[in-house]
């Protein structure tokens, strides 16, 4: 394999893992959203990443982000804006625990595809010095 075409693999795993850090910092972010642009509590959304077969390798890429339709947790609370007629409101289905959680796997996720990047760099950078 090519060490450039590697590189260009392993981006495409970054760039996946981008996007799933971008969506975990959504869901934390609407973690108390109960008022969404549709007029409900917000949903969280969760990546599936796809294998991608390419002209110098295969790749990793993000399938399709979709929206987790477990409902959210009840509360009562009746001076909240959104509550119902009895009081209860539809709180997100985001629990912090597990989007940490998933921010982590996907740091260290991104963390090892960057270090290959680097590993290939270096051995690039090797190969290209025996010569002299």
């Amino acid at each position: 394999m090519n060490v450039i075409s590697g590189i260009n693999l392993t981006g495409s795993a970054l760039n996946a893992e981008k996007i799933r850090m971008e969506v975990v910092a959504e869901n934390i972010a609407n973690a108390y959203t109960t008022h969404d642009v549709d007029g409900q509590a917000y949903q969280r959304k969760v990546v599936s990443f796809e294998s991608v077969l390419r002209a110098n390798g295969k790749g990793v890429q993000v399938g399709r982000v979709s929206t987790d339709p477990t409902p959210g947790e009840t509360v009562y609370n009746p001076s909240h804006p959104d509550a119902n007629k009895e009081g209860m409101v539809q709180m997100p289905n985001v629990n912090i625990a597990t989007e940490m959680v998933d921010l982590m796997n996907s740091s260290r996720a991104y963390e090892a595809n960057l270090s290959v990047v680097r590993n290939a760099k270096q051995l690039a950078s090797k190969a290209l010095s025996i010569g002299k």
